[in-house]
């Protein structure tokens, strides 16, 4: 009689065991969903190789991208020690290992897994313009170099050139929209992004060592003009005009406005600067001219010899506002309002303008970048540069001493430069807004350069995977586990039986 029972029991067991199973099946194949994961995160580097300096900007973004174009965030920003590249042509391999200190940072920020896909780019600029200019050869062997310096790290080195005056100016432009959500925004109704209906879309001015760009979107798109440049961005097109100014930077107006000056009272050693400040002297030899394409041109009037000649502040800001005006050749335009300066053409300036690089930081110093009239812009420029030197390096101890005397010059230049080539007017003038970041990003033309790259760089689908409503699969796993339960108790009943 026990024994029968214990029969109809393991019976019953197995039984219930069987339907277990069966349910559990069932759950587990019912209701399977496809489910979408997150996508992979990518990033790429650049780093930006300019005349004055060099720096790195580690960028990523998602992998599935928008329209075609990633998603891009600032991970990293490093400045390389030291001058520009072009600064080592006399020593090329210093110029790979100045570059070693920040990619050994970038890599502590990327995951190790993802490090040999990281797209890795240099880009020179001017600076290095001027070099191949005037040497070619040894402007190859500084980009061999870095490139050598960049191929010895766990990278996907993807070149190292340099860019056109055209091409840094349109990569600011796209980074300056980019990061005021011109292009696209994210919508938290939508749960996407979205390009913003009435999109205000920003022009660039960029003011760097050896050049100086402007780009925006002329109001006619049907004007005639030949320097444009077109993107495809999230799925729209753009064309601006975009126009460079070699040996127009900051650094190369102030060694063209030394040399004008000097020129003027050649064969005297000691030579007014209306610019610089009273009782601020500065000695400058003459064959120093010669290492710029752009003061190396000879001069009838001028032997660029090893002579010193001693430049003496005067602190006259009438008279180095002229100085500056002869820098340019105004008169090739003529009566043409649709002309800058040396012939150059350029449709009229609209809409708003954020001006970066060497505007912002020389404007920062002065604090005239909090929307200042044209007015008031100029009154205390002015005052600036009638200061003494003694009252000015008192004033600002903290002041690099070399670039404190040089403001004057500086600011004078970029008010002949946006009003008088540019063509800003007092209206105009309180649509430049003077900043070097947004959000948390800085402001220049790598940004943009990673971004359009991104549209070559194929978009992965997302991957998919087979997932069940969460309820259906609490109670599968529920089954499951109590049929492997009953399963271990009808074994153990069949050994006893």
């Amino acid at each position: 009689m026990m024994l029968a029972n214990k029969k109809h029991f393991t019976a019953a067991t197995v039984g219930a065991l069987v339907a277990l199973s069966i349910v559990a099946l069932v759950l587990s194949l019912v209701k399977i969903e496809d489910v979408t994961l997150p996508p992979t995160v990518k990033y790429g580097m650049v780093f930006d190789a300019g005349s004055s300096h060099t720096s790195l900007f580690v960028y990523e973004w998602d992998s599935d991208k928008e329209n075609d174009t990633g998603v891009v965030s600032q991970t990293l920003s490093c400045d390389v020690q030291g001058q520009g590249i072009s600064s080592y042509a006399n020593n090329p391999t210093k110029a790979g290992d100045s570059l070693r200190e920040c990619l050994d940072k970038a890599l502590k920020v990327v995951p190790a897994a993802k490090q040999r896909d990281i797209p890795a780019y240099l880009g020179a600029t001017a600076g290095m313009r001027l070099l191949r200019e005037q040497n070619s050869s040894a402007a190859d062997q500084v980009l061999a170099e870095v490139a050598k310096t960049m191929q010895e790290y766990p990278v996907a080195f993807k070149g190292a050139r340099i860019l056109t005056g055209e091409e840094e100016g349109a990569y600011g432009w796209i980074t300056i929209n980019y990061l005021l959500d011109s292009f696209t925004k994210y919508s938290p109704k939508a749960h996407t992004w979205v390009r913003p209906e009435a999109a205000n879309i920003f022009g660039a001015l960029d003011l760097g060592g050896a050049s100086t760009q402007i780009s925006f979107m002329p109001e006619s798109s049907a004007v005639n003009w030949n320097e444009a440049s077109k993107f495809m961005l999230y799925g729209y097109d753009y064309n601006i005009y975009t126009h460079s100014y070699l040996c127009y930077g900051q650094n190369e107006m102030l060694k063209r406005l030394a040399k004008e000056l000097i020129v003027e009272s050649s064969p005297s050693t000691r030579v007014d600067h209306p610019c610089y400040p009273k009782d601020y002297n500065e000695t400058v030899l003459l064959s120093s001219f010669r290492t710029s394409p752009c003061t190396n041109r000879s001069d009838a009037r001028l032997t660029l010899s090893d002579r010193n000649v001693t430049l003496e502040g005067r602190g006259n800001a009438s008279g180095c506002l002229a100085a500056i005006k002869k820098l340019f050749n105004f008169s090739a335009c003529g009566q043409s309002q649709d002309c800058t300066f040396d012939g150059v053409y350029q449709p009229p300036v609209s809409g708003h303008f954020i001006a970066f690089s060497a505007f912002y930081y020389n404007f920062k110093f002065l604090n005239l970048t909090e929307g200042q009239s044209l007015a008031a812009v100029r009154e205390t420029v002015e005052h600036f540069c009638t200061r003494s030197w003694e009252d000015l390096s008192s004033s600002y101890p903290e002041e690099n001493p070399e670039r404190l005397p040089k403001y004057c010059a500086n600011a004078n230049y970029i008010l002949t430069l946006l009003l008088d080539a540019y063509k800003f007017n007092e209206t105009s003038w309180n649509n430049i807004f003077f900043q070097m970041k947004a959000g948390s990003a800085s402001i220049g033309w790598t940004l943009g350069y990673m971004l359009n790259l991104t549209n070559m760089i194929p978009a992965e689908a997302l991957a998919r995977v087979k997932g069940h409503v969460p309820s259906l699969w609490a109670a599968a796993v529920t089954f499951i586990i109590l049929t492997l339960a009953l399963g271990l108790v009808a074994l153990l009943l069949l050994l006893w039986v």
